[in-house]
C-alpha cells in the first residue's frame, strides 16, 4: 500500500491515518540533524539557486517539522504550512512579513495579551497604526477595513470567548484588499476552519490543543502557497524562531488524537455550561456553542465564568482540587485563571485592562478528567467560597 489516497475522507481519519513516506513507519522519524549535504557541485548548486525541495538547513526545512506542517496544512484546508518554537514566533513572524511602517491594522477587542503587547510595545513604535474593534464592528460596519493592510481576528477572542461572523469579515476584507489574519487556537481545525471561510490566514499556538498534552511549546500558520512562500522567504529564515524537529514530532502525535480530545473537551463544557447555569452565584457564562457563527462547530474547553459578589474569588481558587492554577490551556489537565491575576500581571496596561475584563471572572481549562470529578470539585469549592 501506499497510503491511503479516498475522497472525502473526514478530519479524524485524515489525522489518525498511521501512513508516513517513512518506509513504512507509522509514525515520521525524528530527523535530529541541522544541516543537509548533497552527493554533487551540480545538485548542491541547483538547490541553493532556489530550485527543488531537498532539505539543506533545518532553520528553515527539516522531514520532521515538513510532515508536521502537511498535516496541518490538511487540517486547516489549506495549501501550505509553516511551523515555528511558538504561537508568539507564528504570531510576529506573520505580521513581520506582511506590515511596513504607515499600514493600519484592524485588530479585534479581547485579543490574546502578548499579542495587544506586541501591536502596542513594538510594531505601534515603528510605524504600524493599530485600532481595536469590537465583532460588532468587523461585521456590520462595510467601510471599517478601507485603507486598512491587515485585520487581525480570533474568533471567539480571549477572555470572554466573543464570536465573529467570519464570513461576512471575509467579504468585507476582499472589498478593500485586507488581508485577514485569525488566530484559531480556541476552536482548533476539528471545530473550524477560517480557511473556508474565505480568510487568508489561519495560525495556531500549537501549544495548545494540537500538542493536548502540556509539553511542547510551539506555532504553526497556514494559508495559501504564496503567502506561506512569503513567510518562508522572509520571517522564517532571517528571524530564526523555527521549529525543531522533536516538537514536530510531538506534534504530530499529538494531531493523531486531536478529533478525540476536542470530542472529551466538548462534552465536559456542555455539562458544565448547563449545570453552571442554574447556579445563583454565576452571573454569565461565556461559551460559544456550535452554530453561534457560520463555521463554528462546536464548543472547546476552554471558557469562562462571571461570579456573583458573595463568592470570593480567591477562596474558590484556593479551595480547587482538580483544578490547578496556571496559565495556558489545552492540554490534559484542566486548569484555572482567574481574571483578578491577570489583572494584576506586572508590566504595561495589557488587553484583559483596556477592554474591561470583570475582576470576578475566571477563565477555565478543561481537561480530560472525569466530568463529574471536575463538577464535584468546582461545587465544593464553591461552597468555602461563598460569603
Amino acid at each position: 500500500m501506499t497510503g491511503t489516497n479516498y475522497p472525502n475522507l473526514s478530519l479524524a481519519t485524515i489525522l489518525a491515518e498511521a501512513h508516513t513516506e517513512s518506509g513504512g513507519s507509522v509514525t515520521p522519524p525524528i530527523v535530529q540533524s541541522s544541516l543537509f549535504t548533497f552527493d554533487s557541485y551540480e545538485s548542491f548548486e541547483h538547490r541553493m539557486a532556489g530550485h527543488g525541495s531537498d532539505p539543506i538547513y533545518t532553520r528553515v526545512q527539516n522531514p520532521t517539522v515538513a510532515a508536521f506542517e502537511g498535516l496541518m496544512a490538511k487540517s486547516e484546508k489549506g495549501e501550505a504550512a509553516v511551523g515555528f518554537a511558538s504561537g508568539m514566533a507564528a504570531i510576529s513572524s506573520t505580521l513581520m512579513t506582511f506590515l511596513k511602517p504607515g499600514d493600519r491594522v484592524a485588530c479585534i477587542e479581547h485579543v490574546y495579551p502578548d499579542t495587544y503587547r506586541l501591536f502596542e510595545r513594538l510594531l505601534r513604535p515603528f510605524g504600524v497604526e493599530v485600532s481595536y474593534h469590537s465583532p460588532a464592528a468587523f461585521e456590520n460596519d462595510p467601510n471599517l477595513l478601507d485603507g486598512v493592510r491587515l485585520a487581525y481576528l480570533e474568533s471567539p477572542s480571549s477572555t470572554v470567548f466573543e464570536v465573529t461572523n467570519l464570513l461576512k469579515v471575509a467579504e468585507h476584507a476582499r472589498r478593500h484588499g485586507t488581508l485577514t489574519v485569525i488566530d484559531n487556537s480556541w476552536a482548533s481545525p476539528i471545530l473550524q476552519n477560517p480557511l473556508a471561510l474565505g480568510i487568508d490566514v489561519t495560525l495556531h499556538s500549537a501549544s495548545k490543543y494540537i500538542s493536548g498534552h502540556s509539553d511542547t511549546v510551539a506555532g504553526v500558520v497556514v494559508a495559501n502557497q504564496d503567502l506561506i512562500d512569503q513567510i518562508r522567504e522572509l520571517a522564517l529564515p532571517l528571524l530564526g524562531a523555527k521549529l525543531a524537529p522533536f516538537e514536530a514530532f510531538l506534534l504530530t502525535r499529538g494531531l493523531r488524537t486531536l478529533d478525540a480530545r476536542i470530542q472529551q473537551h466538548q462534552r465536559t463544557a456542555d455539562l458544565m455550561v448547563d449545570r453552571l447555569s442554574r447556579l445563583s452565584c454565576v452571573t454569565r457564562i461565556h461559551s460559544p456553542s456550535s452554530n453561534s457563527v457560520p463555521g463554528l462547530k462546536g464548543r472547546s474547553g476552554l471558557m469562562s465564568v462571571e461570579f456573583a459578589p458573595n463568592i470570593d474569588i480567591k477562596r474558590f481558587s484556593n479551595a480547587l482540587s482538580l483544578f490547578r492554577l496556571g496559565v495556558s490551556w489545552g492540554g490534559f489537565e484542566s486548569l484555572i485563571m482567574p481574571a483578578q491575576v491577570g489583572l494584576a500581571q506586572k508590566g504595561e496596561k495589557n488587553s484583559m485592562q483596556r477592554f474591561g475584563v470583570s475582576p470576578s471572572l475566571v477563565r477555565l481549562n478543561l481537561g480530560l478528567e472525569e466530568p463529574e470529578d471536575l463538577w464535584a470539585d468546582i461545587t465544593t469549592a464553591l461552597s468555602h467560597a461563598t460569603l
